[in-house]
């Protein structure tokens, strides 16, 4: 199982950037995903996360401006970012909730690489 994130680059304080995360695999099927980041000198920390029912979780500093989404036939989730702050720069991981199925059957927490997101101002 790979979870593949991508969409992350240098934006302008005020701007917008649509991050991916795409799992492929042995997948049976995908439990709660979610999106993490960790910024220089930081712990790692929750932005927003979503179950497979589509229910929705935020960190206060992104509500309002950030909105996570999951496709679950393509197994991915998408994070709009809008009303970007230089306090956004971070490395954003995504995670999936992952159940492999036949013949193994299990559940595991799978990590993406990582994407870059920089905000200036």
């Amino acid at each position: 199982v790979q979870l593949q994130a991508s969409g992350g680059g240098l934006v302008q304080a005020g701007g917008s950037l649509r991050l991916s995360c795409a799992a492929s695999g042995s997948i049976f099927s995908i439990n709660d995903m979610g999106w993490y980041r960790q910024a220089p000198g930081k712990q790692r920390e929750l932005v927003a996360a979503i179950t497979n029912g589509g229910d929705t979780n935020y960190a206060d500093s992104v509500k309002g401006r950030f909105t996570i989404s999951r496709d679950n036939a393509r197994n991915t989730i998408y994070l709009q970012m809008n009303s970007l702050k230089p306090e956004d720069t971070a490395v954003y991981h995504c995670k999936g909730s992952v159940v492999v199925g036949a013949p193994l059957w299990y559940e595991h927490d799978y990590w993406g690489q990582g994407t870059l997101v920089t905000v200036s101002s």
